[in-house]
């Protein structure tokens, strides 16, 4: 029955906590996913994102990967029970974790490795913070982020065509903070990316 699921919930917790303290991080993160599987068996959901993170946590000193891919089911868990602000806070721990992942890469002796996709998929995240900003109205975040995402992305000849979009959803937010910091925004994106100007998306801002 469920309390005795509730039972081996506990006692993964406390196997997890034991393997913190013995530094065993790959050790923990298991035993907290598999916490998190059991509340989720018991429909608790709160309790099993709180797990998944946990688990990511302890994975982020062992294997990077897996810590991601935990703080992405918690990331889910909490997007369904509509908890947007702590599900962005995660989105941005998954950046993290690949920025400083990407760090350590460019540290390696030469020659050096191919570059590595990170930096895409760290923008993925930062556009769902930047998207889950607007939702609860910090449009200046939100500003930030799409201008961040949409410079970077102008200067790759792959994302090129995707900074448009980005400069187009930073002057929609400009435009729910006021009309004239809305136009000068345009004014400049045209200016850093005169693509911009020819864009659907910069005659419909305008």
């Amino acid at each position: 029955g469920s309390s005795r699921i509730e039972e081996a919930c506990d006692t993964y917790a406390r196997a997890a906590n034991m393997f913190k303290m013995a530094k065993n991080w790959s050790a923990a993160g298991n035993a907290f996913c598999q916490a998190a599987r059991l509340h989720l068996q018991l429909q608790s959901k709160h309790d099993a994102a709180t797990n998944f993170v946990d688990a990511g946590n302890a994975f982020k000193k062992a294997d990077p990967q897996e810590a991601i891919n935990c703080l992405i089911r918690a990331i889910e868990i909490y997007t369904d029970m509509g908890r947007f602000t702590i599900a962005a806070k995660h989105h941005i721990s998954i950046a993290e974790i690949y920025e400083t992942e990407l760090v350590d890469i460019e540290k390696l002796p030469p020659p050096p490795p191919p570059r590595p996709v990170a930096p895409s998929s760290a923008n993925k995240c930062l556009l769902k913070v930047a998207t889950y900003a607007a939702q609860l109205e910090q449009y200046q975040k939100a500003v930030e982020i799409y201008e961040q995402v949409g410079t970077s992305a102008m200067d790759s000849p792959l994302l090129k065509y995707s900074a448009k979009e980005y400069f187009f959803k930073a002057a929609l937010c400009h435009f729910c903070i006021d009309m004239l910091n809305a136009k000068l925004a345009v004014q400049k994106y045209e200016e850093m990316f005169p693509a911009f100007t020819d864009s659907r998306e910069c005659k419909l801002v305008k």
